[in-house]
């Protein structure tokens, strides 16, 4: 939107994180105290000035506990409140979904809270477009229908599709926790392994969705169903990396990730097993690969090392210890990690 000459209003919820928004959620958030709240307000604008840009006053950023800590609420109720019914937000599905396991009155507030948050930015910037994710529909909707009841002015929603696998989990988080855009949580190698790894059928919706790449370079890099799309989940991983955390870093991810994985002279020193189709025939899981290269002097070692989480394979923790490693991943070369710094590389022949 930005980039097509819209001003942008970033808004953290240094307010509404005091409730917790009960969209897509079976249970109550997290409370947070007031100072969590306000250091992840402060990592938020760090993050979001790396992707919009707000120089010249090209774009604005506030924070609704502004407006809304110092709230009177029975002034609230009767100015804010009275333009919602009960019927009408349990009908929404952010509530709906809560009912059997139970909504708690304070979360039932985070729609009044987010339906002011657009009136008082549309009072103070013209705000009239507010835009989230599809599990924001009721919300926003609710928000634009509160500026027309005060205001008698047109406001309009605008959602995204939440980003998902193939297989419609949603993407972001893994069996190590989330995905974070924080460099100390995940760090940009990880951040850049991350989409260097996600699945074949995944690659071309997430070009689509998260890059500024052309249409048609996508559908080019995306064209094939084999090895080559491994060209496309780099392109992918550099992109992400470099519009979260800058050029440099992306430049870093990359090169430390081709000279683990790309067989650059770097990837020398790391030790190497070339195994036969027999050999793997017999030897399929990631254990029986763990002995057979040496990462491991038994399966029995192999197994108890994966159970204690201190093997990873392609810089993702290995978790099933019976796990099959595909015929496809290892004729492309898979790096197996023990600990911290052990490495070994294994390739089917």
């Amino acid at each position: 939107m930005q980039r097509a000459g819209h001003r942008p209003i970033a808004l953290i919820g240094g307010g509404t994180a005091m409730i917790g928004d009960p969209s897509g959620r079976s249970d109550m958030r997290q409370m947070l105290t007031f100072e969590q709240i306000e250091a992840n307000a402060g990592h938020f604008k760090d993050q979001i000035g790396n992707l919009i840009h707000f120089s010249d006053g090209k774009a604005v950023m506030v924070n609704n506990a502004d407006w809304l800590l110092n709230l009177n609420y029975v002034d609230f109720l009767r100015d804010i409140g009275l333009h919602f019914t009960v019927n009408r937000m349990l009908a929404a599905e952010c509530f709906k979904s809560r009912m059997e396991k139970g909504l708690t009155f304070i979360e039932f507030n985070y729609m009044l809270m987010q339906s002011y948050d657009f009136l008082v930015l549309n009072r103070k910037y013209n705000a009239v477009l507010q835009m989230g994710g599809d599990d924001q529909w009721a919300n926003i909707l609710a928000g634009a229908d509160l500026i027309r009841r005060k205001e008698q002015r047109a406001a309009y929603a605008m959602t995204c599709s939440l980003l998902t696998t193939s297989e419609g989990v949603k993407m972001g988080k893994t069996q190590r926790g989330a995905l974070w855009l924080d460099p100390i949580k995940t760090s940009p190698y990880e951040f850049y392994q991350y989409w260097r790894n996600v699945n074949d059928a995944d690659v071309e919706k997430c070009m689509k969705m998260l890059t500024f790449l052309p249409m048609e370079r996508i559908k080019t890099l995306c064209a094939h169903n084999d090895h080559r799309m491994n060209d496309a989940k780099r392109v992918l991983a550099y992109e992400l990396t470099k519009q979260v955390h800058g050029e440099a870093e992306a430049d870093n991810a990359q090169q430390t990730a081709e000279s683990l994985f790309g067989g650059t002279k770097d990837a020398d020193t790391i030790p190497a097993t070339r195994i036969s189709a027999e050999q793997y025939e017999n030897n399929p899981r990631l254990i029986d690969l763990m002995a057979l290269c040496g990462l491991a002097r038994s399966k029995g070692e192999a197994r108890r090392l994966v159970g204690q989480g201190g093997v990873y394979v392609n810089d993702e923790k290995a978790e099933d210890a019976e796990a099959v490693i595909p015929s496809e991943k290892l004729e492309e070369g898979i790096l197996v990690r023990k600990g911290k710094k052990t490495f070994h590389r294994i390739e089917l022949v």
